[in-house]
Parts: C-alpha cells; sequence; structure tokens
C-alpha cells in the first residue's frame, strides 16, 4: 500500500501508464434540411472523436451518429450531418427573416440544458444591431432577456410563429443570440 502512494522507498520504480481521459459534452442544435443537417455551435462538436445525437420526442436513450460537415470557430458555428438516421421523416425549422425584427418581439430560446431534456424560455428582443462589444469576429447581435442556460449552445432563438431568428451565442457573451438571415 505503501508502495501504491509513495512510489516505493526500495528503489524499485513503478511506471504508471497515464489514463485516458474521457470527457462527455452536451449541446443543442436544430435540424435544418430532412437530409439530416444539423446547425451547432462550434465549440459543442470542436475535438469531438464521436458525435451521438438525440432527436426530440424519442425514447431518452435512442441516439444516432453524426458526423462533422464543417466548423467555423470565428461565429462559434458548425454543420453536422446525422450518419444514421431514424425510420422517420425528420422535422426541419423554418428560416425567418430577422431583419424584420424589433426591439419588443416575442422570441423563445429552445434547449437542452445539461442534458436534462428539453426547455423553452421566453422573452423580449431588447435591441438588434448590437457591435462595438469588443469582440471583432462577432457583431450584429439580437440581444433578448429570454433565459439562456448553460448547455443551450447551439439552441434555436424563434419567433412567435417558430421561425429561426438566430442561435445562441458563445457561452462569454449571455444574452446574446447571433442573428440569421
Amino acid at each position: 500500500l505503501l508502495d501504491r502512494f509513495f512510489g516505493g522507498g526500495n528503489g524499485r520504480q513503478q511506471r504508471q501508464q497515464p489514463r485516458e481521459q474521457i470527457v462527455q459534452a452536451a449541446g443543442t442544435g436544430f435540424i435544418i434540411d430532412k437530409s439530416g443537417l444539423i446547425l451547432t455551435n462550434n465549440h459543442v462538436v470542436e475535438g469531438a472523436q464521436k458525435i451521438e445525437v438525440s432527436l426530440f420526442g424519442e425514447e431518452a436513450d435512442q441516439e444516432y451518429a453524426a458526423r462533422v460537415v464543417g466548423r467555423d470557430p470565428l461565429t462559434d458555428s458548425a454543420l453536422i450531418e446525422l450518419t444514421e438516421k431514424p425510420n422517420h421523416p425528420l422535422p426541419e425549422v423554418k428560416f425567418g427573416d430577422s431583419s424584420q425584427m424589433e426591439p419588443g418581439d416575442w422570441v423563445m430560446a429552445i434547449g437542452n440544458p445539461f442534458g436534462v431534456g428539453q426547455t423553452v424560455t421566453m422573452g423580449i428582443v431588447s435591441a438588434l444591431g448590437r457591435n462595438h462589444l469588443g469582440i471583432n469576429t462577432f457583431e450584429n447581435f439580437i440581444q433578448t432577456d429570454a433565459a439562456i442556460n448553460p448547455g443551450n449552445s447551439g439552441g434555436a432563438l424563434v419567433d412567435v410563429q417558430g421561425h429561426l431568428m438566430g442561435i445562441k451565442a458563445p457561452p462569454e457573451l449571455p444574452g446574446l443570440m447571433a442573428a440569421s438571415v
């Protein structure tokens, strides 16, 4: 026992192989095409060796394999594709026109905080076109007071008709959503 904790006092050195550390992360995304394309945040999939997707409304243990199609670290966005698909048609988000939004419009932030299940929070658009935040790569934000919980990264910001208006911004910018077209 003492050898194990103190390295052995009898001169023999035990070499221990470092244990491989498995890190699991969770995030949120949304299907943008019935072929299985999903938009999420880059930091959700960056460095991932294996990506598994759970779909809302299916069994809790049902997961589908996916692969990264493309990533953009500057905008913290990533496109992934299901490589395994369910045996039913996939729903897809309908894109809205965020240029038509105004402060005071109602919006909903959809996500899966901490992997505990689907959540929807509601709020208003506080401001549009946010810039000059000292973050050169991120400008023209939609600011909302809808609660955006950790783990909602990559979640959708939708208007009251359910049209996509934005995606959850990077975690260092709470309350801001990057605008969609």
